[in-house]
């Protein structure tokens, strides 16, 4: 039995070698846990690490939309009492996994745009417009596998299944997350992303819905990560939480949401109950996980 812990993944798709990142993003958070703050406090901690990183696909790291200028970013944040908070397409701050949180606190659940930024402000979030060197490269990669950007062939692009499968794949999906249990037993998810790529202005993945991105329940927390349009059509967080809820156990509740969707789709999922962790990923996805286990 896990007494209390947390796991993070740093994006199906990610270099191995990220897990160093996924490593430093989990220790800062089981400090929080062993020190008796709660879950939520632990998750939101390890994703701004990650957001911080500048290696992964949220936050600072956040991935260029198609017309190679914009970064729009997604956040959510959960725990097994009820309490959410969202950001959807954000732009301007370096960690809206923290405007997350500070919706959440609000009388809302969910802001987006130009009204979540303005909120973000009003709380004292300043100005953040950077992109990393490794997103603009990314943006490059793409268009030129492209070989123009208009929408019609965008359009034709997307319709053709490349970005989930075939020759011209987008090779980073990277969207991070974070679930973890504190020693009260409330379990809490965070998930963060700069979204897929490549993608049109205004584009929402699953990382800010519900039961799509991210669930967490007295059951346990599921983070999920990958090509958003699949997980939402598939509610593929919530499908997970049902079949632990049900008695599966973490990992083959894991694979077995996997097996729901179409071949050749990149996807990732993490899930933590007070039983045991689960994972299963499609292809490489960098994750640590630090726990404290029950006499």
């Amino acid at each position: 039995m896990i007494s209390y812990g947390v796991a993070v993944h740093g994006g199906v798709g990610s270099p191995a070698e990220f897990s160093d990142g996924c490593r430093t993003a989990c220790e800062a958070a089981f400090q929080l846990l062993e020190a008796g703050k709660s879950a939520l406090d632990a998750a939101v901690e390890a994703a701004r690490v990650l957001e911080d990183d500048g290696r992964f696909n949220a936050g600072s790291g956040s991935v260029l939309r198609i017309d190679g200028k914009t970064v729009e970013m997604d956040a959510a944040v959960m725990d097994s009492e009820g309490h959410i908070g969202a950001v959807i397409n954000i732009r301007g701050v370096k960690n809206p996994v923290l405007v997350a949180r500070a919706v959440l606190g609000s009388p809302h659940v969910a802001m987006a745009g130009r009204g979540a930024q303005a909120f973000a402000r009003r709380l004292g979030f300043g100005p953040y417009y950077e992109v990393s060197e490794r997103a603009a490269a990314n943006y490059e990669r793409i268009k030129s596998r492209m070989g123009k950007e208009d929408f019609h062939f965008f359009r034709q692009w997307v319709g053709e299944q490349k970005i989930s499968g075939g020759k011209g794949k987008a090779k980073r999906t990277d969207t991070i997350g974070v679930v973890a249990l504190d020693k009260k037993g409330v379990f809490s998810v965070a998930s963060s992303t700069g979204g897929a790529s490549p993608m049109l202005v205004g584009r929402v993945g699953d990382t800010p819905m519900v039961g799509c991105g991210f669930y967490a329940g007295p059951e346990g927390a599921i983070a999920v990560t990958g090509l958003g349009e699949e997980s939402i059509r598939k509610m593929l967080a919530k499908t997970v939480y049902d079949m632990v809820a049900e008695g599966m156990g973490a990992r083959a509740s894991c694979e077995k949401a996997l097996g729901l969707l179409p071949q050749h789709v990149d996807m990732g999922i993490i899930a933590l109950t007070k039983n045991d962790y689960g994972a299963a990923s499609t292809r490489k996805m960098p994750m640590a996980q630090y726990s404290a286990i029950r006499p």
